[in-house]
């Protein structure tokens, strides 16, 4: 099944079988690289969809994993973690943190472990739907699964 993906996506494809989580990654016609693409094509409310979004906090990547329905509020978000400040990072930055491209990071699979946060507002639904490293892929999960996979801290983003 995995001979169809990309080798970004095949990546994604090994950490998420490494961590238990069953979910398989599909390829959409066209691509997914907004909450509001995928959800349409998804057929899912947008607030369904896992938007994979870095940040650089103090210094470091920060991946944090908001509802589609949410926009991340990062002087909040910085404040509630105990941070000095958070920033979106550039799209360099954002590859060289995941090795995947803006619209499609995955919230695994990457070169190394990142401090991630997961949106609470996840939790209200049953299915969740991630990128799966590339614009064109997403997988399915749980709240619980991805917040096992991540070893994301649960918050308010917004």
């Amino acid at each position: 099944m995995t001979e169809n993906l990309s080798p970004r996506s095949r990546i994604v494809h090994e950490a998420l079988r490494s961590a238990g989580v069953a979910g398989e990654i599909i390829t959409l016609p066209d691509a997914a690289s907004t909450a509001a693409l995928a959800a349409a094509a998804l057929g899912v409310e947008v607030g369904a969809i896992a938007n994979s979004l870095v940040f650089l906090s103090d210094g470091e990547p920060l991946l944090v994993m908001t509802s589609g329905a949410h926009r991340v509020d990062t002087a909040a978000l910085a404040e509630r973690l105990g941070r000095r400040s958070i920033v979106r990072a550039s799209p360099d930055e954002v590859r060289a943190a995941t090795g995947q491209a803006i619209g499609g990071v995955a919230p695994t699979g990457h070169p190394a472990p990142l401090t991630t946060v997961v949106d609470e507002a996840l939790a209200a639904f049953d299915e969740i739907w991630a990128a799966g490293g590339t614009p064109h892929t997403v997988f399915p999960l749980t709240f619980d699964e991805l917040v096992r996979l991540t070893g994301g801290t649960v918050s308010a983003v917004d």
